[in-house]
């Protein structure tokens, strides 16, 4: 094992609402019960693979700037060994029960698939070693499909059907892997699965394309045993034109066109909603209420910026109103809140990504917090049901039943109906949830 990347760190506890170490959690107290459960298992926080281990702070305007020693010569073996050493390290300390990755986080691309595939499994097995003696878990894993400029027109959407059939090769493995490390879920996020423009395009052939590419992991996930969840993340556009998956009820429709409806849930990224020009609370409340919530990419976007920052979380309204959804839907079950975020690229030192995560963590904790003092008070709710109230008689359940046009014509005529408008206390509801916000 190589010598400790973060030894200026010691584990991070938590030290409550009034601590003044910077690397301490205030809200995060992983063993506080909330509405009956450990706030741990409320969130199943994850550190994500990618951004925290394999981005060096490069970008289009200028080379990389954070201090990444593990990535000296990233394409050896050393150097993948010497990063997995730097990942467990940092989960261990900061306290996390779950990580993801991309197969290409944790292993070069080689010549051919079949020595991509070894270099992976290789890896794959000294991290079985590390998550046995850690007890940190797999959330998910998944396929990078984007990077390589095989992918450049899509991977199951592409034009050719070799790109197709090596797409699926390489899902094959990491759905493999993934399920011999134990990971509770997978994921496919169809990162180039779009188009630039329709003067080359053919919309329904690539649907139908990537129609049969998910019902071949499904097919594949029953086969080998699996039983994870399998998981599709919603996104607008970026780097393409348009994303087939461009949000909930987008892949939803999708799902139920191709029968998979029932096979697939859907990771719900907090940047992608806005990108999508919803709200982060519209995309969870869509997938809980047509029962497809699987699992959350905690990050956020920068209003300025229309485009994917992926920085973190902080804004204790916006996870208040998210985890005010999830804790009403039922949970997040086998999923979990995955920091699919990055540094900037000035937070050039290494215990940055503490302090990032700290944050993040405390953010979400506050919003648990805040999500459940609405429940508990019950105002939110009681106003929602006394709102639909009408349903609930004779009228309502006559409509539901069956009743005509003729039917609802002739009422209305018969008895002067004539219904004045209702106050939908948008203000009221709004300053109910502010008070309930731990600051």
């Amino acid at each position: 094992m190589s010598a400790p990347f973060f030894d200026n760190v010691d584990r991070i506890d938590y030290e409550g609402p009034e601590a003044v170490n910077p690397l301490a959690f205030r809200y995060y107290d992983k063993d506080r019960e909330v509405l009956g459960r450990r706030m741990e298992d409320h969130l199943r926080p994850a550190v994500c693979y990618w951004h925290s281990f394999n981005a060096p702070g490069l970008d289009m305007f200028g080379a990389a700037t954070l201090d990444r020693p593990w990535l000296a010569g990233s394409d050896s073996r050393e150097a993948c060994e010497r990063k997995l050493d730097a990942a467990f390290e940092f989960f261990e300390k900061l306290g996390v029960p779950f990580f993801c990755f991309h197969d290409r986080d944790i292993a070069p691309e080689g010549t051919t698939l079949a020595e991509s595939n070894d270099h992976v499994s290789r890896i794959a097995d000294r991290m079985a070693g590390r998550m046995e003696a850690t007890g940190v878990g797999l959330l998910w894993g998944t396929a990078n499909l984007f990077s390589h400029p095989r992918y450049a027109a899509g991977a199951a959407t592409n034009p050719d059907p070799e790109v197709f059939a090596y797409a699926a090769a390489q899902v094959k493995h990491c759905l493999e892997v993934t399920h011999r490390l134990g990971g509770a879920n997978y994921v496919l996020w169809g990162g180039r699965e779009g188009y630039d423009t329709l003067l080359n395009t053919d919309l329904r052939r690539e649907a139908d394309q990537l129609g049969r590419f998910m019902s071949l992991v499904v097919e594949h996930k029953a086969k080998i045993g699996f039983d994870g969840v399998l998981l599709i993340e919603p996104k607008p556009h970026e780097p393409t034109k348009h994303q087939y998956d461009h949000d909930a009820a987008a892949v939803h429709a999708f799902l139920q066109q191709y029968d998979l409806d029932r096979s697939i849930k859907l990771n719900i990224e907090v940047n992608h909603a806005t990108l999508a020009g919803h709200s982060f609370q519209h995309e969870l409340a869509y997938a809980i209420a047509n029962g497809l919530l699987g699992s959350v990419d905690a990050n956020r976007g920068d209003p300025q910026n229309g485009w994917d920052t992926d920085q973190f979380p902080n804004s204790v309204e916006e996870t208040t109103l998210a985890l005010y959804e999830i804790v009403r839907g039922g949970g997040l079950g086998a999923g979990g809140f995955n920091f699919d975020a990055k540094l900037r690229r000035q937070s050039v030192s290494r215990d940055d990504l503490f302090h990032a995560h700290i944050g993040g963590l405390d953010a979400l904790a506050q919003g648990l917090l805040s999500a459940a003092a609405l429940i508990d008070n019950g105002k939110l709710a009681a106003f929602v049901e006394s709102r639909y109230d009408g349903w609930r008689g004779a009228l309502g359940r006559r409509i539901l039943d069956g009743a005509s046009l003729a039917d609802l014509s002739d009422h209305v005529v018969a008895n002067a109906v004539d219904p004045a408008p209702v106050s939908g206390r948008q203000e009221l509801l709004e300053t109910v949830v502010n008070r309930a916000i731990r600051r």
